[in-house]
């Protein structure tokens, strides 16, 4: 019993990893329950729809990336001794790196949209586009600086002991950088969006199941170079004008 007692795991523990599920809870029932931004009579500059097409990217990198983050926050959080603030602060660090790549994608459809590189609902309008893509992200995961990325990803006790910053704004720093290593890992993923459909439920769920399996899965490797030669064999059907969406 005493042995039972001594690897209970405490109440703050769960409440974490409570809220982190109620995160990406609530960002999933935004992603359902608020369709996709629709450009208006003003057009795709239209602040509003910039602004809504912004907050769609954040919410969906929330949603994707907090399964495969929470042993990093969890870990951090046990490090400062279950600290909330420290921990609010450095999973907010965290989702500033994912802001600025939204920043970015926002940007990419705006530009594809006006050019009629992607439709309305962020769908590849060209064999052409959707097989560069898949081409990028399978070269990606053959880079070193990918490799360098996904390893401070699966080994957040690595990356806190070279990374970690005492303090509120250091958890803030620490947050960001973990969370640019994480967008250096997985942009390249993240932009397969653009050929399956931004607001595509099945897409965002089979990337999130891609990134999760690739930062917390035995064989990392293994799954880099799986990923590599399925996105290339993809690109090439693509590109010979098979079907893709």
């Amino acid at each position: 019993m005493s042995a039972v007692v001594r690897h209970r795991k405490p109440a703050g523990f769960w409440l974490a990893t409570a809220a982190l599920a109620a995160l990406v809870v609530l960002s999933w029932y935004y992603l359902v329950a608020w369709p996709m931004p629709m450009p208006g009579e003003a057009g795709v500059r239209a602040p509003a729809y910039l602004w809504l097409t912004f907050v769609m990217w954040l919410v969906m990198m929330v949603a994707m990336m907090t399964p495969s983050a929470a042993p990093a926050v969890m870990l951090f959080r046990r490090v400062q001794r279950g600290s909330w603030a420290r921990t609010a602060a450095f999973l907010a660090g965290y989702f500033i790196a994912w802001a600025g790549f939204s920043l970015a994608a926002t940007s990419a459809q705006l530009a594809l949209l006006e050019t009629g590189g992607i439709d309305a609902m962020g769908v590849a309008t060209n064999r052409w586009m959707a097989a560069a893509l898949l081409a990028v992200a399978a070269i990606w995961q053959w880079l070193p600086v990918k490799e360098a990325c996904l390893r401070q990803c699966r080994s957040p006790a690595e990356f806190l002991a070279s990374h970690y910053h005492p303090g509120v704004t250091g958890a803030i720093r620490t947050g960001i950088r973990h969370g640019a290593y994480c967008v250096g890992c997985c942009w390249a993923l993240m932009l397969l969006l653009f050929v399956g459909g931004v607001m595509s439920v099945v897409w965002i769920s089979g990337l999130t199941l891609l990134v999760a399996l690739e930062k917390l899965a035995p064989g990392g490797r293994f799954w880099r170079g799986l990923y590599a030669v399925t996105l290339l064999v993809a690109a090439c059907a693509v590109a010979l004008g098979l079907p893709f969406a």
